[in-house]
Order: C-alpha cells, then structure tokens, then sequence
C-alpha cells in the first residue's frame, strides 16, 4: 500500500505537530532517496529530461558540451534505453532476483559505452562521427584504423560507386568503427571487473555462479569480435567489387542483423518471418535518417537566421526546429528499442543451439 500523504486534509485543515508525528510512526519508514523507491527523489524529479537525475547530468553535460544536434538525439533515445532497463532491474532486484549481479553488471555496461561513444568520459579522441551523409567535414575525425583508411581511399577513388552509394558506404564504414569502440569499452570493462575480483577474495572462493557470470560475459565480447571481423571482410569486399545490385538490406544494422540471423538456430518460417521484420525495421530506420537530416538542415538554418534575420524568423525557425527535434527523438528511441527487441531475439535463437 503506498505511504498517505499527511495534513492534506478537508478545507486545508491541519493536525497538530505531535499527531503528525504519530502518524508518520505509524505509517512505517519512507524509502530512501536514491535508492529508487516509488516515491524517491530520484523517480519524481520535477522538470528534468529523464526521471532519474543522474542521467538528466548527462544530458546537461552533452548540452554544455555543445554536441551536434543529430548527435543530440541519439544521446537522448540512448538514455531512454538506458533508463527504461534501469528501472526494469531495480523492479527485478526488489523481487530478489539478479542475485549474481550480473544484469547491474551490464547495466554499467552499457552506461560506459553510451559516455565513451558521446564523449562525456573526459577523453578527447572519444566521440564517434555520427554523420549520416558525406557533407562538408563529415571525414575530419577519419576512422581511426588505417586498413579502413586504406579501404575507404580506394572505393572513394575507385569510380564504382555514386554519391548515393559512397553515402551508404561511408554510414557502413562508421558502423564499423562504432562496434570497434563499443568492443573496447567492453574490453576494458571486463578488465577492470576481473582485476577487481582477483584484489578482492583468492581464486579458490570463486563462486559456480561468478564463475559462469565471467563466462557469459567472455562470450558476449567473442561475438562482438565475430561481428567485427566478418564485417570488416564484407567492408573489405564492398570496397573492391562494389555493391550488388540485388543485395537483401542495405542499413549497416539490418545487414548485421541479418548475417546473424542466418547463422542462428531458427526454422525457415522463423527465418523467413524475422527477414520481413528487418524489412519494416530498415524502413522506420530510413525514416529516421530522414528526419535526422532534416534536423541537422533545420539547425543550420536557425543559425544563421538567428544571425541576420528578424524576431519573427527567428521565432518561426525555432518552432520549426523544436518539432524536428521532437520527432527525430521519437523515432530514435523506437528505432534503439525496436533494434534491442530484435537483437535479443537473434542472440537467444544463437545461444540455444550450443
């Protein structure tokens, strides 16, 4: 039963101090603040982006931090993930579940690689190129690796591919360098956690359950080194042959999703009805691409409107804006959480045939 709310009574009427104070006895301990009760600051915090507070200081920080608006706004469906699984586990541990820990574990996770990918880690070289197309400066921050330096020189001069394709190209390309960064951080994750273990208790009191904890999550960096490599040879031969014409899926992520699926323990209908799935998925992912240069052409505009226009420009611009702004979030979140949903369904048909 949730906690009554006292001297809210008839007409404002209020009782005395010392009859609040009974009743506060009587009514039992309030939950502490931060620890997610229901009716915790953290979870009531009036006026902010996100119910909890510490992701409403990440959000502030990229803000200050002054990131590029498409950039913006896949930092804000990333918190929502985040959030939304935050509170899914703090629901789970109040049951008593996750007593390994394991689901914080990865929670802290994917916190680490949403701070490494925005830059909001504190470290310079941290933040990915998000851009969707090949506009003026999109290649400045290069890819960081100089076989896909390499590979990107040759198809860009190589005459095999139009503006369209070179386009696609380039989005593959910082795919590619994303799931390397995120792999790292992972890596480096893991790291910390074992060393921290091995500091803490001698091997020998090493639970069953640690132990099989340790073993997933080794296995979970294995496929992502899988993930990479095989796309690193589909970089490798999209560069030299060019695309095919009659190619399945063109998104980075539906591509993957796909190559995946097809080596995971589902049965030709299953196969055949997640592959229409990635059908839909590719078209709410173009739609949000859509929408996300869309944004980026709106924020310029308003730039230089606020430079030399009039109130009322200004004004109708930022209207405009605030609506793209809106709309490409929305859609950022659905396309995270619809890609979520479909990646653990791929993962779980994988993990059930070894």
């Amino acid at each position: 039963m949730a906690p009554r709310r006292v001297g809210a009574g008839p007409r404002g009427l209020r009782a005395p101090p010392v009859l609040l104070l009974l009743l506060l006895l009587l009514l039992g301990p309030w939950p502490a603040a931060g620890h997610g009760g229901k009716y915790s600051r953290e979870k009531n915090e009036p006026g902010g982006e996100f119910r909890m507070e510490k992701l409403n200081q990440l959000w502030e920080k990229a803000q200050r931090l002054q990131l590029p608006p498409v950039e913006l706004s896949e930092l804000h469906a990333d918190l929502k993930i985040q959030e939304r699984d935050e509170f899914s586990w703090k629901k789970l541990k109040a049951e008593g579940l996750d007593e390994d820990g394991e689901k914080e574990a990865k929670l802290i996770r994917n916190l680490n690689v949403i701070l490494a990918k925005y830059g909001l880690d504190g470290r310079k070289d941290a933040r990915a190129v998000n851009g969707n197309s090949l506009g003026d400066g999109v290649e400045q921050d290069g890819l960081g690796d100089p076989r896909l330096e390499k590979l990107w020189h040759k198809a860009k001069t190589s005459g095999k591919f139009s503006r369209d394709e070179l386009d696609k190209l380039w989005r593959e390309f910082q795919h590619h360098k994303e799931k390397v960064r995120e792999y790292n951080v992972l890596l480096e994750t893991l790291s910390r956690t074992e060393e921290i273990q091995e500091n803490a208790i001698s091997p020998e009191d090493v639970s069953h359950v640690q132990a099989e904890v340790l073993g997933t999550r080794h296995a979970e960096l294995q496929d992502r080194l899988r993930g990479i490599s095989q796309g690193f040879d589909r970089l490798r031969k999209v560069s030299h042959q060019g695309y095919d014409g009659d190619a399945e899926f063109e998104e980075p992520r539906v591509i993957d999703l796909w190559d995946l699926a097809r080596s995971a323990n589902f049965t030709e209908k299953e196969l055949e009805s997640f592959r229409e799935e990635l059908k839909h998925f590719e078209v709410k992912i173009e739609k949000h691409n859509h929408y996300q240069k869309q944004l980026e052409i709106s924020h310029q505009k308003l730039k230089h409107v606020e430079r030399f226009g009039d109130h009322e420009h200004v004004s109708r611009n930022k209207e405009r804006y605030a609506v793209l702004e809106e709309k490409t979030k929305e859609l950022g979140y659905k396309v995270k959480k619809h890609l979520q949903d479909l990646s653990s369904r791929v993962s779980r048909a994988r993990h059930n045939e070894l």
